[in-house]
């Protein structure tokens, strides 16, 4: 995708064995690339969200895991370096996928060609991503073609454009490219349908209104920012035409893990009959697991994340200013899960689905 003109990914290793990431924390106010060399940067890296997105997590993990092969490629590192990734960040599945696809495969070859293995591994993660993105993307671009088209002939001709809302940042910076939940949305851009995003602030790290505002501007796609309790004021006045969010971790029966509030878009969007679509990879579907709530792992972060919020000041520099009482407790659970009966479809590589175990092994089995 570009960002200024120029072609970008997220993520990249260098001949040097040096991981490139863009640093997500600064956006959109700065562009910076940072370095990570060893297993530490990475885990640093991903706890504390440089990179952040469940496919670009699961990526950037894959490659964390063959630089801790690099240091020690013997048994017992394997097992501790995958552990302690798969810390980092416990509720996107894609990371401990990554790491255990690399880890099943390294561990029956020998100790001198592991690091090489794992490395080539972990850029056919990489590689396959994009094509995934894409394909997600081409498959929920029909989805908007349907709908376009229904409301084209509800409204007799006389429709401006399609709405759409997402919460959180599903685009490529959440992915290695294309993203999951805005790849219809730019697939949808270049064919030169009529697209306006309703983008979610997402509260507490202000993901939609830093990132996902700054993918489409850069895109030249027409979206407004919006307080997260505003979907369902505009679900209510028909100012919605469908929801796509991604997916941190979806259960085998299509219940799905998101960023925290998605839960809350999906039973207004269900009230309302509007068409809530969650796009996803292979890679965050978590199988073994089946009902997803009370079941996933949800990550439980910082206070002081809904304490203070860091921007820029009337000045343009970055300032930090607290927003509650000193002394207040706050609690911040980063995702929820919504149950499969509130969403009207999976949006894969694969094909779209119904969030139902029998349509997910239709495209899987």
């Amino acid at each position: 995708m570009k960002i200024n003109g120029k072609d970008w990914k997220t993520i990249w290793i260098t001949d040097d064995l040096e991981i490139k990431v863009i640093d997500q924390t600064v956006l959109p106010h700065e562009f910076k690339i940072k370095t990570m060399r060893n297993i530490k940067d990475v885990y640093f890296g991903i706890k504390n969200m440089i990179v952040r997105g469940a496919p670009l997590i699961g990526v950037t993990g894959g490659y964390g895991f063959a630089l801790g092969i690099k240091e020690d490629s013997s048994d017992k590192n394997l097992i501790k370096c995958s552990n302690y990734l798969k810390s980092a960040r416990p509720t996107a599945v894609n990371l401990s996928w990554a790491i255990d696809r690399i880890y099943n495969k390294v561990a029956r070859i020998e100790k001198s060609e592991r690091f090489s293995f794992a490395i080539k591994e972990a850029k056919a993660i990489e590689l396959e991503d994009i094509e995934m993105c894409s394909k997600i993307g081409d498959n929920g671009l029909k989805v908007i073609k349907d709908i376009f088209k229904k409301k084209y002939f509800e409204k007799k001709n006389k429709i401006k454009n399609i709405n759409i809302l997402t919460h959180c940042n599903a685009g490529w910076l959440a992915t290695v490219d294309w993203g999951t939940a805005l790849a219809p949305i730019y697939k949808a851009h270049r064919e030169n349908l009529n697209i306006h995003v309703w983008v979610d602030e997402t509260r507490p790290r202000n993901q939609g209104a830093s990132l996902t505002a700054y993918e489409l501007q850069s895109e030249g796609i027409p979206y407004s920012v919006i307080v997260d309790n505003a979907g369902g004021y505009l679900m209510q006045n028909n100012l919605v035409d469908m929801v796509i969010v991604g997916s941190d971790r979806t259960t085998s029966n299509g219940d799905v893990c998101n960023k925290i509030g998605t839960y809350l878009k999906a039973l207004a969007a269900y009230e309302n009959n509007i068409p809530f679509f969650a796009a996803l990879p292979v890679s965050t579907i978590d199988w073994s697991l089946e009902n997803g709530v009370n079941t996933i792992p949800i990550e439980e972060r910082s206070e002081e994340e809904i304490d203070f919020l860091r921007g820029l000041n009337n000045k343009g520099k970055m300032e930090t200013i607290r927003i509650t009482p000193i002394g207040s407790k706050s609690y911040n659970p980063a995702f929820d899960v919504t149950p499969s009966k509130f969403i009207t479809g999976l949006i894969t590589e694969k094909g779209i689905c119904k969030a139902n175990k029998e349509s997910l092994k239709s495209l899987y089995g």
